[in-house]
């Protein structure tokens, strides 16, 4: 493993997460979607498998009163819990607009007008944040050499 168990830790746990994605987006609609590789939201989240992976290996490596472990605990609760608010509301919002947008597109004539989708994946429902801290956890214990 590199030098950096914190940060080897975050960014496999984002590489395995978006590997999973990509597979189960692939399983369910039986078509391969490159956006689903760096893309956000779905299952699992790799944001949340990145910060709990960062946390979790800062934890082994600096113990729980480390301002190490202190702030990726607090940047991992922020980050699960916008994804599962703030951004999850907007890919609401614009599953919406895309389906009002369409709607109009029946009745305008201007050919010049080409409306962009607006992207409907980009938060995660709590089992996908769940999923995702999980994955970062386990991937960090399994990284750390104390239980390799």
């Amino acid at each position: 493993m590199g030098a950096n168990q914190v940060l080897m830790s975050g960014a496999v746990g984002w590489l395995v997460a978006q590997a999973l994605k990509t597979g189960i987006d692939f399983a369910l609609n039986r078509s391969f979607n490159p956006e689903r590789l760096t893309g956000s939201g779905g299952m699992p989240s790799s944001h949340s498998a990145t910060v709990c992976g960062m946390t979790t290996a800062a934890f082994l490596r600096y113990g729980a009163g480390s301002f190490e472990f202190a702030i990726s605990f607090l940047v991992a609760a922020v980050v699960m819990y916008d994804a599962t608010g703030v951004r999850r509301e907007t890919g609401k919002q614009a599953k919406i607009l895309n389906k009002m947008l369409l709607e109009e597109l029946f009745n305008f004539s201007d050919e010049t007008f080409t409306p962009e989708k607006l992207k409907e994946y980009v938060g995660h429902t709590p089992l996908q944040v769940w999923c995702g801290a999980i994955l970062g956890i386990f991937i960090a214990i399994g990284m750390d050499p104390m239980f390799a």
